[in-house]
């Protein structure tokens, strides 16, 4: 099976001479394995036609073109796809009552995907775009698992979903007011003063949601869905925002949830938050937005074992070329003079009302240093005043000549540029990406 998918987003036909079409092999004899849609204007690939020569991949100059060749039995798996040339989702995992089951894989192989089939917010059309199965089709697919039962029930409403999504930061647009206002308002259990307990939300809860930060419009996503009375909750990467301690917090309430008979699901990449909430685990792998492939259930740790490994034992499948392993590097016990970077002594530095005291010390070259607390203890104070945004009330830093400092900011704001990715980070770097590797 051939599986021929186009980023059409990457896909620029007027910048480009279309090579993806003139140097087709196909083509040139005169078939049509790749042709320009009328209405879009961009390449649509045969993947009957196509013959997977691999020439439009090298050749298309937004390396928007993604071509890979499948064993055929996957094909009875195909669960959905989003459109011709688009990312398709082979196989789907079994939810169980009671039970929170983790997905777990990269970005991009279709977790979000699952979770929005299972909230019956995406129909899945079981790779069929053109002519899409009805639901008694669909119910027939899964017949002899126990999905068959739970998309009957979808299907005719007798059950409810939840789904918590992934990106939080557009819930200011689309809800206004204070945080109590809106948790009173979606309270299906009369669970209110529990949740906002349980959470540790009792500092912002009268707080306007314009005025919330990214683990605070977290907590309030997290708290909206555990409000509502339903039988299956869907979380899509909930601890996102969150520190360590918040991050425990939410996974014994998502827990209390499976312990009270409710169904769950969770998207999670912190393997310790996914091994303590889990009861059981699918592994997610494929190739980013082009295909994903959903693996055998697993015990929590077995599963997240053999993800750092990279190999399924049951599925006999090596889903990455090499394992995951974290080396432990000692410290050298007396870094040499040369060797220091930047500087402190003891610095202070105030900011409505906040106080933050930093005890001396050094970075070294080579050095990866990690700053651990809960969120507004001054993490992010510190690490500005380092790269020089913002200056302490007392202390000094000293910087070594001909050291340049580049600062990632915690949260991205909305970019005003007119023009393309590419020629914005031309002028922020002053060289081609390329050019700058």
């Amino acid at each position: 099976m051939r599986l021929a998918v186009v980023d059409y987003e990457l896909c620029k036909p007027k910048h480009c001479n279309i090579q993806c079409v003139r140097f087709c092999p196909i083509v040139r004899a005169g078939g049509e394995a790749i042709k320009i849609d009328e209405e879009t204007g961009k390449p649509l690939i045969s993947e009957v036609v196509c013959v997977g020569c691999g020439i439009c991949i090298k050749k298309c100059p937004f390396k928007a073109i993604s071509i890979v060749n499948l064993p055929e039995e996957l094909e009875k798996h195909a669960v959905h796809r989003y459109g011709p040339n688009a990312f398709k989702l082979f196989g789907l995992p079994v939810v169980k009552r009671g039970k929170v089951l983790g997905l777990i894989g990269p970005n991009g192989v279709g977790k979000s995907t699952i979770l929005k089939i299972l909230a019956g917010k995406i129909k899945p059309n079981l790779g069929r775009v053109t002519n899409p199965p009805e639901w008694d089709e669909i119910i027939g697919f899964f017949r002899g698992s126990e999905l068959q039962l739970y998309f009957k029930d979808l299907a005719e409403g007798r059950i409810r979903t939840i789904y918590k999504p992934q990106e939080v930061g557009g819930i200011p647009i689309y809800l206004k007011g204070s945080v109590e206002s809106i948790l009173s308002r979606v309270d299906e259990k009369g669970a209110l003063k529990e949740v906002v307990k349980e959470l540790g939300m009792q500092d912002f809860i009268d707080r306007s949601i314009s005025k919330l930060s990214g683990g605070e419009l977290q907590k309030l996503a997290i708290a909206i869905t555990l409000l509502r009375d339903v039988d299956v909750y869907l979380f899509d990467e909930p601890s996102s925002f969150l520190d360590v301690k918040e991050r425990l917090r939410m996974a014994r309430v998502i827990r209390e949830l499976a312990q009270r008979g409710k169904t769950v699901v969770v998207v999670e990449h912190d393997l310790a938050v996914l091994d303590y909430v889990s009861d059981y685990v699918c592994i997610l792998y494929g190739e980013p937005s082009v295909y994903g492939i959903v693996s055998l259930p697993r015990s929590a740790r077995s599963g997240i074992n053999a993800y750092l490994r990279g190999f399924l034992r049951e599925e006999n499948m090596l889903i990455r070329c090499e394992p995951i392993i974290f080396h432990l590097n000692p410290t050298p016990l007396k870094w040499r003079p040369e060797s220091v970077l930047v500087s402190w002594s003891r610095l202070t530095k105030e900011l409505d009302g906040f106080r933050l005291e930093v005890e001396s010390g050094e970075i070294h070259r080579g050095e990866v240093i990690g700053i651990l607390g809960p969120n507004a203890i001054g993490k992010t104070t510190f690490v500005k005043i380092l790269a020089g945004i913002l200056k302490p009330d007392s202390g000094c830093i000293e910087v070594r000549k001909k050291v340049s400092v580049s600062y990632k900011p915690q949260f991205i704001s909305q970019v005003q540029y007119e023009g393309t990715l590419r020629e914005y980070l031309e002028d922020k770097i002053g060289v081609s990406p390329e050019e700058s590797y």
